[in-house]
């Protein structure tokens, strides 16, 4: 009777969470989308190629300085909560927040320099603004880990959705207010970002700050446990960082800006819906993979993870052929929708990608579970080898084919990373 009360409860709060992650994350996507429409009406294909080259560098600070660390904070909240030492925990994830922050700016004022001594000063103004975006977007996903870790759906869900479409609005408010650049872009995306950060924070010291002081706390230790989660993180993000960007900068160099441009585009309508789609199970899965697994000693707890996560990818792979046939009848249509018209002619490429995007995003489901695992190193091998193939790739198709040849190169990379993710995931 209790057990069948019990199990009732969990499953309405299941759903409610569910019903928070995928609300939240709709909105959020449609919102991406319309951004898109937005910006392909007032930028030029070669505008739009800047902005998706000067965005790497946010990419750079995402994978490489502080996306290990924010990996480790989501990780461990669980494990801190089990062990009654919050206070410890948050403290030591802002320390390291802000050493990473550290070498964030030097890394910045270290590019301005050399840009300017090789005579383009025209990119300092972009590269100074996307360096304050990458902070202030990574703290946002700092604070995002953790109220997701803490399973508070509601208000992940809002501020994720608000941002989304506070770009747009702050986007257009600098469009009217000061041109139309690649740089005053990125301005809205920092107002954009401020906001929802101030916003978080609030709703962060209310739930979290006040209840926590009770907690004993050990600094040192949860820095070391946290550091030695993260550090796989970004050492191989390096590498993922250098693939990630080796498709604009190939296309770029042996095409044009033009063609990085109408790439962006692309990517941006066939790659990032179909992740954010699977991201959505991802962002509810996550939690309940670390609760699950807890501080993984317990056998009986790590197949309980097993058997979830195969669930969950059998899922991600039948959405992943349901778009990509969806994309394949209707890319014309799509891009009618989406873009400006000066975007429409490589809409033929749209059902590739999208298949690229939902292999790519199964892999990092299975990744997912071997986090939960605790197994971060194992990730390593696999993470650095497919990165260093997939720059070849880029680099070889787009000097042969062009932007044809970079969504070869994509596909092939995602299939790849897949395969070996699945193999891994089977022998642990």
């Amino acid at each position: 009777m209790f057990q069948k009360l019990s199990d009732k409860s969990r499953l309405k709060r299941l759903a409610r969470e569910g019903g928070w992650v995928v609300v939240g994350q709709i909105v959020a996507v449609f919102g991406s989308l319309f951004l898109i429409r937005v910006l392909t009406e007032y930028l030029s294909t070669e505008q739009y190629g800047e902005l998706a080259l000067g965005m790497t560098l946010a990419g750079l600070v995402n994978q490489v300085v502080m996306g290990g660390i924010i990996a480790g904070i989501s990780r461990f909240y669980s494990i801190a909560v089990e062990k009654k030492d919050l206070y410890g925990y948050l403290n030591s994830s802002f320390q390291l927040l802000m050493l990473s922050t550290l070498l964030v700016v030097a890394i910045g004022f270290t590019l301005i320099i050399y840009l300017s001594l090789l005579g383009y000063d025209k990119w300092n103004g972009l590269v100074l603004a996307i360096i304050v975006f990458s902070l202030l977007s990574t703290y946002n996903s700092s604070l995002d880990g953790i109220q997701n870790a803490a399973r508070q759906r509601s208000i992940v869900a809002i501020h994720n959705s608000l941002e989304a479409w506070l770009k747009i609005v702050l986007a257009l408010v600098m469009i009217y207010w000061l041109g139309t650049t690649s740089t005053v872009i990125v301005i809205g995306y920092i107002f954009s970002s401020l906001f929802i950060i101030i916003s978080r924070l609030y709703f962060f010291r209310k739930n979290f700050c006040s209840k926590s002081r009770a907690y004993k706390h050990q600094y040192k230790k949860w820095k070391k446990e946290i550091w030695s989660y993260s550090w796989p993180f970004s050492l191989f993000g390096i590498f993922t960082w250098a693939y990630l960007a080796s498709d604009r900068w190939a296309l770029s160099y042996f095409s044009n800006t033009q063609e990085v441009g109408l790439y962006a585009v692309l990517f941006q309508i066939g790659y990032y819906p179909i992740g954010m789609l699977i991201n959505i199970m991802m962002s509810f899965f996550g939690p309940v993979f670390y609760q699950r697994a807890g501080d993984n000693s317990e056998g009986s707890r790590k197949k309980n993870v097993h058997k979830l996560a195969w669930k969950i990818v059998f899922v991600c792979m039948f959405i992943t052929v349901i778009v990509f046939f969806m994309g394949y009848l209707f890319h014309e249509q799509i891009f009618a929708i989406l873009v400006a018209k000066q975007y429409h002619s490589i809409s033929g490429l749209l059902p590739w990608l999208i298949l690229a995007g939902g292999l790519f995003a199964s892999g990092q489901m299975l990744a997912l579970k071997l986090m939960s695992e605790m197994r971060t190193k194992l990730l390593t091998k696999v993470k650095i080898i497919t990165a260093l193939l997939g720059i070849i790739l880029n680099i070889y198709f787009a000097s042969t084919m062009g932007l044809n040849g970079i969504v070869i190169a994509i596909l092939l990379f995602s299939t790849l990373y897949f395969i070996w993710m699945v193999i891994l995931s089977y022998q642990q």
